[in-house]
């Protein structure tokens, strides 16, 4: 699986979500990606690509494609 079909997964077993809506999702767009949904997020990512990420950048990541530019500063390629 690459790492953009795992980046992909997670967001849609996490908000039960199509893949053609993910690049629109953002962080407190909907009921399911709030904060609590957004600390699942940053766990599941986290143990998904084996990296910890900083505070700094869990309250940056704020939509699909932001966390895409958050990974690649961790050496994860999603594309």
């Amino acid at each position: 699986m690459s790492n953009l079909e795992t980046y992909n997964r997670i967001f849609r077993q996490l908000f039960s979500k199509k893949d053609e809506e993910l690049p629109e999702l953002k962080y407190r767009g909907f009921a399911l990606w709030d904060s609590i949904g957004h600390m699942d997020l940053i766990s599941e990512l986290e143990e998904a690509f084996d990296i910890s990420i900083d505070s700094g950048d869990v309250l940056n990541f704020t939509s699909y494609e932001k966390g895409k530019e958050i990974l690649r500063g961790y050496g994860v390629e999603i594309e």
